[in-house]
Parts: C-alpha cells; sequence; structure tokens
C-alpha cells in the first residue's frame, strides 16, 4: 500500500515556481515536467526508501527523487505511512536548505 503523500507549503512553491519559470519559453514541457516530478513522488510512496538519502543530511528518513536537473527531497513517516514533501531543488542552485 502506497504511503500518503503530504507537500509542505515550501515545496508546492518549488513546483509552482520551476513551472512558471519553464513556462516562460515552453508551456508544454513545463506541464510536463510538473506531471513528471509528481509522478517520482507517487512513486516514491509506493517503495519510499528505494531513493537515495540526502547527502546534505545522511538521514535515513530524509530520501530524494533525483529527476535532473531536479531533486525532490521528502521525509518518510513509516510509522504513520506518510511522506513529506520537503523541496523540489534545481541541482544549480546548491545546497538545498530543507531544515
Amino acid at each position: 500500500m502506497a504511503f500518503q503523500i503530504i507537500w509542505t507549503q515550501t515545496a508546492v512553491e518549488d513546483l509552482k515556481e520551476i513551472v512558471q519559470y519553464i513556462a516562460l519559453d515552453n508551456p508544454d514541457a513545463a506541464a510536463r515536467l510538473a506531471e513528471r516530478i509528481i509522478s517520482c513522488i507517487e512513486n516514491a510512496s509506493i517503495l519510499p526508501f528505494s531513493n537515495r538519502l540526502v547527502p546534505e543530511k545522511g538521514e535515513y528518513f530524509i530520501r530524494e527523487s533525483i529527476l535532473k536537473p531536479y531533486r525532490t527531497i521528502y521525509h518518510t513517516d513509516a510509522d504513520r505511512e506518510v511522506i513529506h514533501v520537503l523541496r523540489i531543488w534545481h541541482a544549480a542552485r546548491g545546497i538545498p536548505d530543507i531544515d
């Protein structure tokens, strides 16, 4: 059974900003990217520990799904069967603020 997905406001804003920026040049590409990022999180909800640990954190429950160049960072709560989407981060922006 898939874990419930909870999006933090920060992650929602991250996705919104990414899509708006790409849509300035190519609205179709922006929509496709949003769908792919959401799909990655839906896959993560099925196998939440299958993605790699976030190297900057090194914590077992903080994972990330990579869709180059974007990193979708989430926290897994196995007891409650929930993943919290924390950030969607462009790799060129450096280390994500996920505290």
